[in-house]
């Protein structure tokens, strides 16, 4: 999705090292789970989280991670489901927590269908993190002034609206960044729109626990 450079940039944003601890929520087809696990090393774990309100899919996400986590080398991959607020009981406490292009999901009707909130999450996200650790949230920006209106319909949310929701649950912004923005995205349209897929405006935030 992201070109080397970009891919790097990210890495450093999101401050995961060798050695570290990292959940990531909702792995999709686990790419961003094979990079952590080879950056933290034999000495980090990675948890490739499959939120419990998605493990029905067709493409049986448990499954995939599962066999992920069998490859060589990634001894320190974790598959692990259970309910996004039951986060902090599957997983260990962590550095990182990641969030690529998920964060909207929380306020549609699939995802809160088994009780989960923004709320609720992202104050499961500060019981699991270690003082000092990190979650970061990288998403479809979405017009100003839209706040969640957008992420069903879309698949967009306004960056604001997160930084608002977040810093609720206890987190201070630590840093943001516009290395993925598009000041050409319309912010009207579907994000599977061929006219923008793989190239919507993004934003990127990093919180801290205090």
């Amino acid at each position: 999705m992201y070109d080397q450079s970009k891919l790097s940039e990210l890495i450093r944003f999101a401050r995961v090292d060798a050695g570290a601890t990292v959940i990531d929520v909702y792995p999709g087809d686990g790419d961003w789970t094979r990079l952590f696990s080879e950056i933290v090393g034999p000495d980090g774990r990675v948890y490739s989280f499959v939120p419990a309100e998605v493990a029905h899919f067709k493409n049986d996400p448990v499954g995939r991670m599962r066999t992920l986590a069998k490859e060589p080398g990634r001894e320190n991959v974790e598959a692990v489901s259970a309910d996004l607020v039951a986060m902090p009981q599957a997983t260990q406490p962590a550095d990182v927590l990641w969030l690529h292009l998920f964060y909207h999901d929380l306020h549609t009707a699939l995802i809160q269908a088994r009780g989960a909130t923004a709320a609720h999450f992202n104050r499961a996200v500060y019981e699991r993190l270690k003082p000092g650790g990190s979650y970061v949230i990288v998403d479809h920006a979405a017009a100003v002034g839209a706040g969640t209106s957008d992420a069903q319909s879309l698949h967009r949310i306004e960056p604001a609206f997160v930084r608002e929701e977040v810093e609720a649950a206890g987190f201070a912004l630590d840093a943001e960044s516009t290395m993925l923005a598009n000041k050409d995205d319309p912010h009207a349209i579907k994000v599977f729109d061929p006219s923008i897929k793989g190239d919507t405006d993004r934003f990127a935030y990093r919180f801290v626990k205090p």
